[in-house]
């Protein structure tokens, strides 16, 4: 039997000197400027972003400032102070007429004391909501204003009460008004049973009428 011959092709193997190299001789300096200038970009932007960030905390802070949110304890403390002694020295005025203007009201509480400031309060539309607070310079000319209590103006009986200050986050509780005709109407409590059908509520047992026998007649 023959032996088959095989052929075989190949390349030129390279010899010793053509392979490549690197050669240490090669100047670096080329790489070395493309990472400098690349680190210098990378500052100046972060540069950029903090400058863009502390223009931001600039802004935000003035507008904190205008809209009074940046206020302390000791400010708030001191605004609720001077609260309370304004309004020691107010009054509350109900049943005001709605034509009724602040020069007539000052007018009606003028032998009282000196009256510093009338408020009439409006609704959304613009219309008096029938009451108003009266100031006062002195403390004293409160007590001589209650005594005006259901005196006439306008030919409408006045409510005049000291006025009460209103505490931050303090919601008052107003109960229903009394009807003296339905007197205070209760929920009655839901009372169960006494006796649960296992039926289901409201049904009942259905018998089956038993079947007698009818013979034929």
């Amino acid at each position: 039997m023959e032996e088959e011959e095989h052929e075989v092709y190949g390349g030129e193997i390279p010899e010793v000197g053509d392979t490549d190299v690197p050669d240490p001789d090669i100047d670096m300096s080329a790489a070395d400027d493309d990472a400098v200038t690349e680190l210098a970009e990378m500052k100046r932007r972060l540069k950029e972003m903090e400058e863009e960030a502390a223009a931001l905390r600039e802004m935000q802070a003035k507008v904190e400032k205008e809209m009074g949110a940046t206020q302390d304890p000791a400010s708030m403390a001191a605004n609720q102070e001077g609260k309370e002694e304004v309004d020691a020295r107010s009054v509350y005025v109900g049943n005001v007429d709605y034509a009724c203007t602040p020069e007539e009201v000052q007018l009606h509480f003028q032998t009282c004391g000196t009256v510093n400031r009338v408020t009439i309060l409006m609704d959304k539309f613009g219309q008096p909501k029938g009451f108003a607070y009266v100031e006062f310079v002195e403390v004293e000319a409160v007590q001589e204003a209650l005594q005006l209590n259901e005196s006439e103006l306008h030919g409408r009986q006045l409510k005049v009460s000291p006025k009460r200050t209103n505490v931050p986050g303090m919601k008052q509780y107003h109960p229903g008004r009394f009807n003296p005709s339905m007197g205070y109407r209760f929920r009655r409590p839901f009372v169960p049973p006494y006796f649960y059908s296992p039926y289901g509520y409201g049904k009942a047992p259905r018998f089956r009428r038993p079947m007698r026998y009818m013979p034929y007649q």
